[in-house]
Protein backbone atom coordinates (compact mmCIF):
# COMPACT_ATOMS: atom_id res chain seq x y z
CA UNK A 1 0.00 0.00 0.00
CA UNK A 2 1.78 3.03 -0.95
CA UNK A 3 1.07 5.56 1.80
CA UNK A 4 -1.83 7.71 1.37
CA UNK A 5 -1.21 10.93 2.77
CA UNK A 6 -4.03 13.61 4.15
CA UNK A 7 -3.78 17.64 2.88
CA UNK A 8 -4.76 19.67 5.74
CA UNK A 9 -5.34 22.92 4.86
CA UNK A 10 -4.89 25.80 7.25
CA UNK A 11 -7.78 27.87 5.58
CA UNK A 12 -11.06 26.27 5.64
CA UNK A 13 -12.78 27.61 2.42
CA UNK A 14 -9.68 25.19 0.60
CA UNK A 15 -11.26 22.48 2.14
CA UNK A 16 -13.33 20.60 -0.38
CA UNK A 17 -16.64 18.69 1.63
CA UNK A 18 -16.48 14.93 1.26
CA UNK A 19 -20.75 15.28 0.63
CA UNK A 20 -20.13 16.64 -2.46
CA UNK A 21 -18.72 13.34 -4.03
CA UNK A 22 -22.42 12.47 -3.61
CA UNK A 23 -23.33 14.27 -6.97
CA UNK A 24 -21.86 11.60 -8.63
CA UNK A 25 -23.56 9.09 -6.49
CA UNK A 26 -24.94 7.03 -9.77
CA UNK A 27 -27.91 5.05 -10.99
CA UNK A 28 -29.71 3.16 -7.27
CA UNK A 29 -29.67 -0.26 -7.41
CA UNK A 30 -27.62 -0.59 -10.78
CA UNK A 31 -24.68 -2.10 -8.46
CA UNK A 32 -24.14 -5.49 -7.04
CA UNK A 33 -22.77 -7.32 -3.47
CA UNK A 34 -19.55 -8.54 -6.75
CA UNK A 35 -19.00 -4.50 -7.48
CA UNK A 36 -18.90 -3.83 -3.84
CA UNK A 37 -16.36 -6.48 -2.99
CA UNK A 38 -14.60 -5.55 -6.33
CA UNK A 39 -14.43 -1.98 -5.64
CA UNK A 40 -14.58 -1.09 -1.75
CA UNK A 41 -11.97 -1.87 0.61
CA UNK A 42 -13.95 -4.55 2.96
CA UNK A 43 -13.16 -5.82 6.15
CA UNK A 44 -10.90 -8.58 4.96
CA UNK A 45 -8.81 -6.31 3.21
CA UNK A 46 -8.38 -3.31 5.59
CA UNK A 47 -6.16 -4.93 8.14
CA UNK A 48 -3.51 -6.05 5.55
CA UNK A 49 -0.83 -3.96 3.26
CA UNK A 50 0.59 -5.32 0.25
CA UNK A 51 4.75 -5.65 0.23
CA UNK A 52 5.76 -6.99 -2.72
CA UNK A 53 4.40 -9.48 -5.11
CA UNK A 54 6.57 -12.50 -7.11
CA UNK A 55 4.35 -13.57 -9.57
CA UNK A 56 4.80 -16.52 -12.22
CA UNK A 57 3.07 -17.53 -14.94
CA UNK A 58 3.48 -20.46 -17.75
CA UNK A 59 0.76 -19.62 -20.76
CA UNK A 60 -0.13 -22.49 -23.30
CA UNK A 61 -1.21 -20.48 -26.58
CA UNK A 62 -2.44 -24.11 -27.79
CA UNK A 63 -5.06 -24.00 -24.66
CA UNK A 64 -5.27 -20.17 -24.23
CA UNK A 65 -4.54 -21.13 -20.47
CA UNK A 66 -2.27 -20.15 -17.62
CA UNK A 67 -0.91 -21.85 -14.99
CA UNK A 68 1.56 -20.26 -11.89
CA UNK A 69 2.06 -18.71 -8.60
CA UNK A 70 1.99 -15.19 -6.62
CA UNK A 71 3.94 -14.86 -3.74
CA UNK A 72 2.36 -11.89 -1.46
CA UNK A 73 4.53 -10.55 1.11
CA UNK A 74 2.31 -8.36 3.30
CA UNK A 75 1.99 -6.60 6.39
CA UNK A 76 -0.79 -6.64 9.31
CA UNK A 77 -2.09 -3.05 9.82
CA UNK A 78 -4.19 -4.93 12.75
CA UNK A 79 -4.25 -7.67 14.31
CA UNK A 80 -6.75 -9.91 12.11
CA UNK A 81 -6.93 -14.09 10.46
CA UNK A 82 -9.04 -13.51 7.37
CA UNK A 83 -7.92 -11.86 4.24
CA UNK A 84 -9.61 -11.26 0.94
CA UNK A 85 -7.64 -12.73 -2.09
CA UNK A 86 -9.35 -11.40 -5.68
CA UNK A 87 -8.98 -14.22 -8.72
CA UNK A 88 -11.64 -13.95 -11.36
CA UNK A 89 -13.59 -16.98 -13.01
CA UNK A 90 -12.91 -18.87 -14.73
CA UNK A 91 -9.38 -18.42 -13.27
CA UNK A 92 -9.21 -20.93 -10.16
CA UNK A 93 -6.73 -20.95 -7.09
CA UNK A 94 -4.89 -24.47 -6.47
CA UNK A 95 -3.86 -24.36 -3.10
CA UNK A 96 -2.67 -21.14 -0.36
CA UNK A 97 0.32 -21.67 2.21
CA UNK A 98 1.11 -19.77 4.68
CA UNK A 99 3.95 -20.99 7.43
CA UNK A 100 4.08 -24.16 5.75
CA UNK A 101 0.70 -24.96 6.46
CA UNK A 102 -2.24 -25.31 3.46
CA UNK A 103 -4.63 -23.07 4.37
CA UNK A 104 -8.66 -23.44 3.60
CA UNK A 105 -10.29 -20.82 2.01
CA UNK A 106 -14.07 -20.26 0.63
CA UNK A 107 -14.88 -18.65 -2.75
CA UNK A 108 -17.81 -16.02 -3.27
CA UNK A 109 -17.20 -15.43 -6.83
CA UNK A 110 -14.43 -13.33 -8.08
CA UNK A 111 -13.27 -13.18 -4.04
CA UNK A 112 -11.50 -15.44 -2.08
CA UNK A 113 -11.88 -15.48 1.76
CA UNK A 114 -8.83 -17.02 3.15
CA UNK A 115 -8.95 -18.23 6.95
CA UNK A 116 -5.74 -18.10 8.76
CA UNK A 117 -5.52 -20.88 11.29
CA UNK A 118 -4.78 -18.09 14.01
CA UNK A 119 -4.89 -14.19 14.83
CA UNK A 120 -1.51 -12.10 12.96
CA UNK A 121 -0.71 -9.49 15.38
CA UNK A 122 -0.37 -5.96 14.23
CA UNK A 123 2.89 -5.00 12.48
CA UNK A 124 3.32 -8.82 11.70
CA UNK A 125 5.51 -9.26 7.77
CA UNK A 126 4.19 -12.52 6.04
CA UNK A 127 3.80 -14.27 3.60
CA UNK A 128 1.06 -15.89 1.14
CA UNK A 129 2.01 -18.46 -1.61
CA UNK A 130 -0.96 -18.51 -3.71
CA UNK A 131 -1.02 -21.49 -7.18
CA UNK A 132 -3.77 -20.87 -9.38
CA UNK A 133 -4.16 -22.26 -13.14
CA UNK A 134 -7.14 -21.32 -15.54
CA UNK A 135 -8.52 -20.35 -19.04
CA UNK A 136 -8.41 -16.56 -18.09
CA UNK A 137 -11.13 -14.57 -19.87
CA UNK A 138 -10.01 -13.46 -22.99
CA UNK A 139 -9.84 -9.52 -24.78
CA UNK A 140 -11.68 -9.81 -27.87
CA UNK A 141 -11.13 -6.12 -28.42
CA UNK A 142 -7.98 -5.05 -26.23
CA UNK A 143 -7.52 -2.94 -24.98
CA UNK A 144 -11.01 -1.77 -24.43
CA UNK A 145 -12.04 -5.42 -23.77
CA UNK A 146 -9.91 -6.71 -20.89
CA UNK A 147 -8.09 -10.28 -20.31
CA UNK A 148 -5.48 -12.55 -22.31
CA UNK A 149 -5.01 -11.83 -25.63
CA UNK A 150 -3.78 -14.76 -27.50
CA UNK A 151 -3.51 -13.76 -31.59
CA UNK A 152 -0.52 -14.05 -34.22
CA UNK A 153 1.99 -11.81 -35.67
CA UNK A 154 1.77 -10.36 -39.04
CA UNK A 155 4.18 -13.27 -40.28
CA UNK A 156 1.43 -16.03 -38.59
CA UNK A 157 3.72 -16.32 -35.53
CA UNK A 158 1.93 -16.28 -31.07
CA UNK A 159 2.12 -12.75 -29.65
CA UNK A 160 0.31 -12.53 -26.56
CA UNK A 161 -0.15 -10.00 -23.82
CA UNK A 162 -3.24 -8.39 -21.11
CA UNK A 163 -4.44 -5.64 -20.78
CA UNK A 164 -6.61 -5.20 -17.63
CA UNK A 165 -7.29 -2.25 -16.11
CA UNK A 166 -10.66 -1.55 -14.90
CA UNK A 167 -11.25 -4.71 -15.21
CA UNK A 168 -8.58 -5.99 -12.88
CA UNK A 169 -5.10 -8.03 -12.74
CA UNK A 170 -7.28 -10.46 -11.04
CA UNK A 171 -8.28 -11.44 -14.61
CA UNK A 172 -5.29 -13.54 -14.35
CA UNK A 173 -3.00 -14.09 -11.18
CA UNK A 174 -4.40 -13.53 -7.76
CA UNK A 175 -3.88 -10.50 -5.81
CA UNK A 176 -5.29 -7.87 -3.72
CA UNK A 177 -7.33 -6.25 -6.79
CA UNK A 178 -8.08 -2.88 -5.12
CA UNK A 179 -6.28 0.32 -6.86
CA UNK A 180 -5.56 2.00 -3.43
CA UNK A 181 -2.77 -1.19 -2.32
CA UNK A 182 -0.11 -1.19 -4.44
CA UNK A 183 3.02 -3.23 -3.47
CA UNK A 184 5.17 -0.81 -1.60
CA UNK A 185 8.02 -2.68 -3.01
CA UNK A 186 7.61 -3.36 -6.70
CA UNK A 187 7.16 -6.29 -7.88
CA UNK A 188 8.83 -9.46 -9.65
CA UNK A 189 7.56 -11.58 -12.91
CA UNK A 190 8.79 -14.59 -14.21
CA UNK A 191 7.39 -15.87 -17.50
CA UNK A 192 8.09 -19.10 -18.86
CA UNK A 193 7.52 -19.38 -22.66
CA UNK A 194 8.91 -21.53 -25.70
CA UNK A 195 12.96 -20.96 -26.52
CA UNK A 196 11.12 -19.82 -29.87
CA UNK A 197 9.76 -16.60 -28.13
CA UNK A 198 10.70 -13.68 -25.91
CA UNK A 199 9.09 -12.56 -22.95
CA UNK A 200 8.96 -9.00 -21.74
CA UNK A 201 7.72 -7.21 -18.38
CA UNK A 202 7.94 -4.16 -16.02
CA UNK A 203 11.42 -2.96 -14.86
CA UNK A 204 14.39 -4.38 -15.64
CA UNK A 205 15.40 -7.50 -16.77
CA UNK A 206 16.82 -9.49 -13.88
CA UNK A 207 17.55 -12.86 -14.99
CA UNK A 208 17.04 -15.33 -17.83
CA UNK A 209 16.68 -19.05 -16.97
CA UNK A 210 16.68 -22.28 -19.56
CA UNK A 211 14.59 -24.66 -17.72
CA UNK A 212 14.18 -28.01 -19.08
CA UNK A 213 11.79 -28.77 -22.29
CA UNK A 214 12.78 -26.25 -24.50
CA UNK A 215 11.39 -23.61 -22.28
CA UNK A 216 12.84 -20.10 -21.49
CA UNK A 217 12.00 -17.86 -18.32
CA UNK A 218 12.46 -14.27 -18.16
CA UNK A 219 12.42 -12.68 -15.11
CA UNK A 220 11.68 -8.61 -14.50
CA UNK A 221 11.66 -6.82 -11.84
CA UNK A 222 10.38 -3.15 -10.47
CA UNK A 223 11.16 -1.88 -7.51
CA UNK A 224 8.98 1.20 -7.28
CA UNK A 225 5.22 0.61 -6.32
CA UNK A 226 3.03 -0.49 -9.17
CA UNK A 227 -0.87 -0.50 -10.42
CA UNK A 228 -1.98 -4.28 -10.29
CA UNK A 229 -3.13 -3.81 -13.62
CA UNK A 230 0.29 -2.47 -14.42
CA UNK A 231 1.98 -5.92 -14.34
CA UNK A 232 1.86 -7.28 -17.55
CA UNK A 233 3.75 -9.56 -19.55
CA UNK A 234 4.27 -9.29 -23.49
CA UNK A 235 5.50 -12.62 -25.76
CA UNK A 236 6.16 -12.82 -29.37
CA UNK A 237 8.95 -12.42 -31.50
CA UNK A 238 10.78 -9.64 -29.90
CA UNK A 239 14.73 -7.37 -30.46
CA UNK A 240 15.45 -4.50 -28.19
CA UNK A 241 17.41 -1.29 -28.51
CA UNK A 242 18.83 0.95 -25.77
CA UNK A 243 19.50 4.70 -25.62
CA UNK A 244 20.17 6.95 -22.52
CA UNK A 245 18.30 10.03 -22.11
CA UNK A 246 19.67 13.13 -20.33
CA UNK A 247 17.20 13.88 -17.72
CA UNK A 248 16.10 15.87 -15.31
CA UNK A 249 17.62 13.27 -12.69
CA UNK A 250 20.51 12.01 -14.79
CA UNK A 251 20.88 9.09 -17.00
CA UNK A 252 17.29 7.41 -18.12
CA UNK A 253 17.84 3.88 -19.18
CA UNK A 254 15.06 3.91 -22.16
CA UNK A 255 14.58 0.34 -24.04
CA UNK A 256 12.78 -0.26 -26.92
CA UNK A 257 11.29 -4.21 -27.37
CA UNK A 258 9.08 -4.83 -31.08
CA UNK A 259 8.99 -7.40 -33.37
CA UNK A 260 11.78 -8.17 -35.50
CA UNK A 261 10.26 -7.69 -38.47
CA UNK A 262 9.38 -4.00 -37.47
CA UNK A 263 12.64 -2.70 -35.97
CA UNK A 264 13.51 -0.36 -39.11
CA UNK A 265 10.33 1.80 -38.47
CA UNK A 266 9.99 1.55 -34.57
CA UNK A 267 13.83 3.10 -34.84
CA UNK A 268 12.22 5.97 -36.93
CA UNK A 269 8.62 6.63 -34.54
CA UNK A 270 10.00 5.71 -31.39
CA UNK A 271 12.56 9.00 -32.08
CA UNK A 272 9.72 10.81 -30.92
CA UNK A 273 10.16 9.89 -26.88
CA UNK A 274 12.74 12.25 -26.66
CA UNK A 275 11.02 15.28 -27.28
CA UNK A 276 7.82 13.99 -25.18
CA UNK A 277 10.27 12.83 -22.07
CA UNK A 278 11.79 16.55 -22.64
CA UNK A 279 8.86 18.30 -22.81
CA UNK A 280 7.08 16.22 -19.81
CA UNK A 281 9.87 16.62 -17.26
CA UNK A 282 9.86 20.01 -18.01
CA UNK A 283 6.23 20.52 -17.35
CA UNK A 284 5.06 17.96 -15.11
CA UNK A 285 8.63 17.13 -13.25
CA UNK A 286 11.63 14.38 -13.60
CA UNK A 287 10.21 10.96 -15.31
CA UNK A 288 8.75 9.24 -11.35
CA UNK A 289 10.81 5.76 -12.48
CA UNK A 290 14.33 5.98 -13.02
CA UNK A 291 15.03 3.44 -10.52
CA UNK A 292 12.52 0.82 -13.45
CA UNK A 293 13.96 3.09 -16.61
CA UNK A 294 11.29 3.88 -19.65
CA UNK A 295 10.55 1.60 -22.11
CA UNK A 296 8.11 1.34 -25.17
CA UNK A 297 6.61 -2.60 -26.02
CA UNK A 298 5.13 -3.31 -29.10
CA UNK A 299 2.09 -4.77 -28.00
CA UNK A 300 -1.31 -6.41 -29.71
CA UNK A 301 -3.69 -4.31 -28.70
CA UNK A 302 -3.85 0.06 -29.38
CA UNK A 303 -1.68 1.24 -26.23
CA UNK A 304 -1.94 1.02 -22.17
CA UNK A 305 -0.12 2.90 -19.89
CA UNK A 306 1.96 -0.04 -18.06
CA UNK A 307 3.85 1.17 -16.22
CA UNK A 308 8.16 1.68 -16.96
CA UNK A 309 6.61 -0.94 -20.18
CA UNK A 310 4.37 1.05 -21.81
CA UNK A 311 2.23 -0.66 -24.39
CA UNK A 312 2.50 0.45 -28.04
CA UNK A 313 0.19 -0.06 -31.42
CA UNK A 314 -0.29 2.78 -33.00
CA UNK A 315 1.23 1.23 -36.18
CA UNK A 316 4.24 3.43 -36.08
CA UNK A 317 2.43 6.18 -37.19
CA UNK A 318 1.32 10.06 -36.16
CA UNK A 319 -2.09 10.60 -34.58
CA UNK A 320 -4.63 8.48 -33.41
CA UNK A 321 -4.60 5.47 -35.64
CA UNK A 322 -4.27 7.80 -38.09
CA UNK A 323 -7.06 10.40 -36.85
CA UNK A 324 -6.59 13.72 -35.18
CA UNK A 325 -8.98 13.54 -32.58
CA UNK A 326 -9.30 17.03 -32.13
CA UNK A 327 -9.77 17.88 -35.48
CA UNK A 328 -7.34 21.05 -35.38
CA UNK A 329 -4.84 19.27 -37.71
CA UNK A 330 -2.60 19.58 -34.90
CA UNK A 331 -2.86 16.12 -33.64
CA UNK A 332 -1.50 14.59 -36.70
CA UNK A 333 2.21 15.99 -36.31
CA UNK A 334 2.50 13.45 -33.07
CA UNK A 335 1.82 10.20 -32.20
CA UNK A 336 -0.69 9.67 -30.13
CA UNK A 337 0.58 6.62 -28.49
CA UNK A 338 3.98 7.51 -27.22
CA UNK A 339 2.66 11.19 -26.18
CA UNK A 340 -0.87 10.32 -23.83
CA UNK A 341 0.31 6.56 -22.70
CA UNK A 342 3.74 7.87 -21.71
CA UNK A 343 1.87 10.86 -19.61
CA UNK A 344 0.57 8.66 -17.25
CA UNK A 345 3.59 7.53 -16.18
CA UNK A 346 3.26 10.73 -13.90
CA UNK A 347 -0.63 10.75 -13.68
CA UNK A 348 -2.20 7.15 -13.22
CA UNK A 349 0.92 5.20 -12.52
CA UNK A 350 3.23 7.79 -10.26
CA UNK A 351 -0.04 9.71 -8.97
CA UNK A 352 -3.04 6.95 -8.45
CA UNK A 353 -6.34 7.26 -7.49
CA UNK A 354 -7.79 5.54 -4.72
CA UNK A 355 -10.95 4.70 -6.39
CA UNK A 356 -11.80 4.05 -10.05
CA UNK A 357 -14.42 6.37 -9.24
CA UNK A 358 -11.59 9.07 -9.55
CA UNK A 359 -9.87 8.06 -12.78
CA UNK A 360 -10.45 12.18 -13.43
CA UNK A 361 -6.93 11.95 -11.74
CA UNK A 362 -5.76 9.90 -14.27
CA UNK A 363 -6.95 10.92 -17.63
CA UNK A 364 -7.86 14.37 -17.49
CA UNK A 365 -3.96 15.45 -16.37
CA UNK A 366 -2.50 12.70 -19.23
CA UNK A 367 -5.42 14.33 -21.87
CA UNK A 368 -3.81 17.74 -21.49
CA UNK A 369 -0.45 16.65 -21.42
CA UNK A 370 -1.50 16.25 -25.10
CA UNK A 371 -1.82 19.43 -25.40
CA UNK A 372 1.18 20.54 -23.28
CA UNK A 373 3.11 18.42 -25.29
CA UNK A 374 1.75 20.74 -28.85
CA UNK A 375 2.40 23.53 -26.94
CA UNK A 376 6.17 22.43 -26.81
CA UNK A 377 6.33 21.44 -30.40
CA UNK A 378 4.54 24.23 -31.72
CA UNK A 379 3.17 26.78 -29.81
CA UNK A 380 0.70 28.49 -27.41
CA UNK A 381 -1.75 28.96 -29.77
CA UNK A 382 -1.74 25.57 -31.14
CA UNK A 383 -1.83 23.64 -27.68
CA UNK A 384 -5.02 26.35 -27.26
CA UNK A 385 -5.97 25.28 -31.26
CA UNK A 386 -5.94 21.36 -29.73
CA UNK A 387 -7.44 21.08 -26.46
CA UNK A 388 -10.33 23.30 -27.82
CA UNK A 389 -10.60 21.22 -30.65
CA UNK A 390 -11.42 18.46 -28.50
CA UNK A 391 -14.56 20.09 -26.94
CA UNK A 392 -16.36 18.52 -29.64
CA UNK A 393 -15.30 15.02 -27.64
CA UNK A 394 -17.85 15.87 -25.17
CA UNK A 395 -21.08 14.14 -24.26
CA UNK A 396 -22.22 15.27 -20.73
CA UNK A 397 -23.77 11.98 -20.74
CA UNK A 398 -23.66 11.30 -16.49
CA UNK A 399 -20.77 12.96 -14.28
CA UNK A 400 -17.16 12.44 -14.71
CA UNK A 401 -16.70 11.34 -11.09
CA UNK A 402 -18.08 7.94 -10.98
CA UNK A 403 -19.85 6.27 -7.77
CA UNK A 404 -17.10 5.34 -4.86
CA UNK A 405 -16.92 1.66 -3.39
CA UNK A 406 -18.32 -0.11 -6.83
CA UNK A 407 -15.42 -0.21 -8.89
CA UNK A 408 -17.03 2.53 -11.08
CA UNK A 409 -15.65 4.63 -13.44
CA UNK A 410 -18.27 7.42 -14.41
CA UNK A 411 -17.96 9.41 -17.52
CA UNK A 412 -15.73 8.81 -20.44
CA UNK A 413 -15.60 12.80 -20.02
CA UNK A 414 -12.82 12.68 -17.78
CA UNK A 415 -10.90 12.80 -20.75
CA UNK A 416 -11.79 15.92 -22.93
CA UNK A 417 -13.87 17.64 -20.47
CA UNK A 418 -11.38 16.94 -17.93
CA UNK A 419 -8.50 18.08 -19.88
CA UNK A 420 -10.18 21.17 -20.74
CA UNK A 421 -10.96 22.48 -17.20
CA UNK A 422 -7.39 21.77 -16.42
CA UNK A 423 -6.91 24.28 -19.41
CA UNK A 424 -8.92 26.66 -17.59
CA UNK A 425 -7.09 26.48 -14.86
CA UNK A 426 -3.91 26.88 -16.43
CA UNK A 427 -5.63 30.18 -17.61
CA UNK A 428 -6.12 31.67 -14.10
CA UNK A 429 -2.46 30.25 -12.84
CA UNK A 430 -0.50 31.65 -16.24
CA UNK A 431 1.78 29.28 -17.69
CA UNK A 432 4.54 29.45 -14.91
CA UNK A 433 2.22 29.00 -12.16
CA UNK A 434 1.01 25.61 -14.18
CA UNK A 435 3.92 24.02 -14.34
CA UNK A 436 4.84 25.06 -10.51
CA UNK A 437 1.35 23.39 -9.60
CA UNK A 438 2.23 20.00 -11.62
CA UNK A 439 5.97 20.15 -10.62
CA UNK A 440 4.16 20.38 -7.19
CA UNK A 441 1.57 17.79 -7.56
CA UNK A 442 4.09 15.40 -8.41
CA UNK A 443 6.34 16.01 -5.61
CA UNK A 444 4.13 15.91 -3.38
CA UNK A 445 1.93 12.94 -4.38
CA UNK A 446 4.96 11.26 -5.51
CA UNK A 447 4.20 7.02 -6.35
CA UNK A 448 1.32 7.62 -3.58
CA UNK A 449 -2.78 6.68 -4.15
CA UNK A 450 -4.72 9.57 -3.02
CA UNK A 451 -8.18 11.01 -3.39
CA UNK A 452 -9.88 13.72 -5.16
CA UNK A 453 -10.11 16.07 -2.20
CA UNK A 454 -6.92 15.70 -1.77
CA UNK A 455 -6.30 16.71 -5.17
CA UNK A 456 -8.73 19.32 -5.64
CA UNK A 457 -7.51 20.94 -1.86
CA UNK A 458 -4.42 21.18 -3.24
CA UNK A 459 -4.93 22.95 -6.14
CA UNK A 460 -6.88 25.38 -4.67
CA UNK A 461 -4.42 26.10 -1.97
CA UNK A 462 -1.74 26.47 -4.56
CA UNK A 463 -4.20 28.47 -6.64
CA UNK A 464 -4.63 30.85 -3.38
CA UNK A 465 -8.30 30.61 -4.47
CA UNK A 466 -10.82 27.95 -3.38
CA UNK A 467 -11.53 26.60 -6.70
CA UNK A 468 -13.78 24.06 -5.23
CA UNK A 469 -17.25 25.11 -7.06
CA UNK A 470 -15.30 25.06 -10.53
CA UNK A 471 -14.67 21.32 -9.39
CA UNK A 472 -18.02 20.65 -8.66
CA UNK A 473 -19.05 21.81 -11.97
CA UNK A 474 -17.07 20.61 -14.25
CA UNK A 475 -16.59 16.91 -12.20
CA UNK A 476 -19.72 16.46 -10.60
CA UNK A 477 -22.60 17.61 -12.94
CA UNK A 478 -22.99 17.32 -16.53
CA UNK A 479 -24.15 21.45 -17.19
CA UNK A 480 -21.95 24.00 -18.90
CA UNK A 481 -22.35 26.81 -16.91
CA UNK A 482 -23.75 30.13 -18.88
CA UNK A 483 -22.66 33.56 -18.54
CA UNK A 484 -25.47 35.95 -19.20
CA UNK A 485 -25.03 39.43 -20.22
CA UNK A 486 -26.71 43.10 -21.13
CA UNK A 487 -25.60 46.04 -22.01
CA UNK A 488 -27.27 48.25 -19.59
CA UNK A 489 -26.56 51.44 -21.51
CA UNK A 490 -23.42 52.29 -24.26
CA UNK A 491 -21.01 52.24 -21.08
CA UNK A 492 -22.49 49.72 -18.37
CA UNK A 493 -22.70 45.93 -19.11
CA UNK A 494 -24.14 43.21 -16.73
CA UNK A 495 -23.15 39.80 -16.21
CA UNK A 496 -23.53 36.91 -13.93
CA UNK A 497 -23.34 32.87 -14.36
CA UNK A 498 -26.26 30.61 -14.61
CA UNK A 499 -27.05 26.99 -14.87
CA UNK A 500 -24.31 26.37 -12.71
CA UNK A 501 -23.63 25.02 -8.91
CA UNK A 502 -24.44 27.46 -5.91
CA UNK A 503 -21.49 29.77 -5.30
CA UNK A 504 -20.01 29.14 -8.55
CA UNK A 505 -17.51 31.78 -9.51
CA UNK A 506 -14.88 31.15 -11.65
CA UNK A 507 -13.12 34.02 -12.69
CA UNK A 508 -12.89 34.17 -16.89
CA UNK A 509 -10.51 36.44 -19.07
CA UNK A 510 -12.90 38.83 -21.41
CA UNK A 511 -11.98 41.25 -24.20
CA UNK A 512 -13.83 44.96 -23.85
CA UNK A 513 -13.69 47.01 -27.18
CA UNK A 514 -11.60 50.02 -27.11
CA UNK A 515 -10.02 48.32 -23.76
CA UNK A 516 -7.23 45.54 -22.95
CA UNK A 517 -7.74 41.83 -22.29
CA UNK A 518 -8.85 41.99 -18.62
CA UNK A 519 -10.44 39.91 -15.89
CA UNK A 520 -13.56 39.46 -14.29
CA UNK A 521 -14.80 37.01 -11.60
CA UNK A 522 -18.90 36.95 -12.01
CA UNK A 523 -21.07 35.09 -9.41
CA UNK A 524 -24.63 34.18 -9.79
CA UNK A 525 -25.93 37.78 -8.62
CA UNK A 526 -25.42 40.24 -11.12
CA UNK A 527 -21.66 42.25 -11.71
CA UNK A 528 -21.57 45.66 -13.78
CA UNK A 529 -18.32 46.95 -15.61
CA UNK A 530 -17.95 50.05 -16.55
CA UNK A 531 -17.03 50.32 -20.24
CA UNK A 532 -15.68 53.62 -19.77
CA UNK A 533 -12.55 53.34 -18.22
CA UNK A 534 -11.63 49.82 -17.58
CA UNK A 535 -11.92 48.51 -13.40
CA UNK A 536 -13.44 52.17 -13.07
CA UNK A 537 -16.24 52.92 -10.65
CA UNK A 538 -18.98 50.38 -10.43
CA UNK A 539 -16.99 48.08 -12.19
CA UNK A 540 -15.73 44.10 -11.32
CA UNK A 541 -11.98 44.64 -10.35
CA UNK A 542 -10.36 43.54 -13.33
CA UNK A 543 -6.87 42.11 -12.71
CA UNK A 544 -4.36 40.47 -15.34
CA UNK A 545 -4.31 37.22 -13.70
CA UNK A 546 -6.73 36.49 -10.73
CA UNK A 547 -5.27 33.21 -9.27
CA UNK A 548 -1.42 32.95 -10.57
CA UNK A 549 0.90 32.86 -7.53
CA UNK A 550 3.91 32.95 -10.41
CA UNK A 551 2.21 36.20 -11.66
CA UNK A 552 2.33 35.16 -15.21
CA UNK A 553 -0.26 35.33 -17.97
CA UNK A 554 -1.03 32.24 -20.09
CA UNK A 555 -2.64 31.78 -23.40
CA UNK A 556 -0.77 34.77 -25.02
CA UNK A 557 1.48 34.42 -27.53
CA UNK A 558 1.62 35.32 -31.09
CA UNK A 559 -0.35 32.70 -33.02
CA UNK A 560 1.41 31.24 -36.18
CA UNK A 561 -1.41 31.55 -39.17
CA UNK A 562 0.56 29.59 -41.18
CA UNK A 563 0.15 26.34 -39.43
CA UNK A 564 -2.63 23.85 -39.93
CA UNK A 565 -5.37 24.68 -37.91
CA UNK A 566 -4.71 28.00 -37.08
CA UNK A 567 -6.82 31.06 -36.92
CA UNK A 568 -6.09 34.81 -37.34
CA UNK A 569 -9.20 35.31 -35.05
CA UNK A 570 -7.52 32.92 -32.28
CA UNK A 571 -7.57 35.33 -29.29
CA UNK A 572 -11.27 36.41 -30.19
CA UNK A 573 -13.57 33.91 -28.60
CA UNK A 574 -15.00 30.59 -29.29
CA UNK A 575 -16.00 29.78 -25.79
CA UNK A 576 -16.97 26.10 -25.60
CA UNK A 577 -20.53 26.50 -25.07
CA UNK A 578 -21.63 28.12 -28.84
CA UNK A 579 -21.74 32.19 -27.65
CA UNK A 580 -18.43 34.23 -27.68
CA UNK A 581 -20.06 37.30 -27.10
CA UNK A 582 -20.79 40.16 -29.94
CA UNK A 583 -19.06 43.55 -31.48
CA UNK A 584 -17.99 44.95 -28.50
CA UNK A 585 -18.05 42.27 -25.58
CA UNK A 586 -15.77 38.87 -25.57
CA UNK A 587 -14.45 36.06 -23.87
CA UNK A 588 -11.39 34.12 -24.79
CA UNK A 589 -12.09 31.02 -26.49
CA UNK A 590 -9.84 29.11 -23.88
CA UNK A 591 -12.94 29.06 -21.18
CA UNK A 592 -15.16 26.03 -21.91
CA UNK A 593 -17.94 27.66 -20.91
CA UNK A 594 -21.57 29.61 -23.02
CA UNK A 595 -21.85 32.85 -23.12
CA UNK A 596 -25.61 34.27 -23.52
CA UNK A 597 -26.63 37.73 -24.51
CA UNK A 598 -29.65 38.84 -23.00
CA UNK A 599 -31.85 41.90 -24.52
Amino acid sequence: MRRVILLVIGISFFIVPLCSAQLAAGEKGKFTHADTLRGSITPERAWWNVIHYDIHVTPDYASKSIRGMTVIRWQALASGKTLQIDLQQPMRILSIRWRKSTLKYKREGNAFHVYLPKTVKKGSIETLTVNFEGTPREAIRPPWDGGWIWTRDSLGRPWMSVACQGLGASVWYPCKDHQSDEPDSGATLSITVPDTLVAVGNGRLLEKSAPAGGMTTYTWKVVDPINNYDIIPYIGKYVSWHEDYPGEKGKLDCNFWVLDYALDKAKEQFKQADSMLHCFESWMGPYPFYEDGYKLVQAPHLGMEHQSAVAYGNHFANGYLGRDLSGSGWGLKWDFIIVHESGHEWFGNSITSNDLADMWIHESFTNYSETLYTTCQDGVEAGNDYVIGTRKNIRNDKPVIGAYGVNDEGSGDMYYKGGNMLHMIRQMLGDEGYKGLLHGLGTTFYHKTVTTQQIEAYISQFAKKDLSKVFDQYLRTTKIPVLEYKMNSATLLSYHWTNCVKGFDMPIRITVTGQKEQWITPTEDWKTLSLGTQGGAGADTAKENPVAPMGNTAGTGTADTSKPGMSPAAGAVQAGGNGSGDGNFSVDRNFYITVKKLG
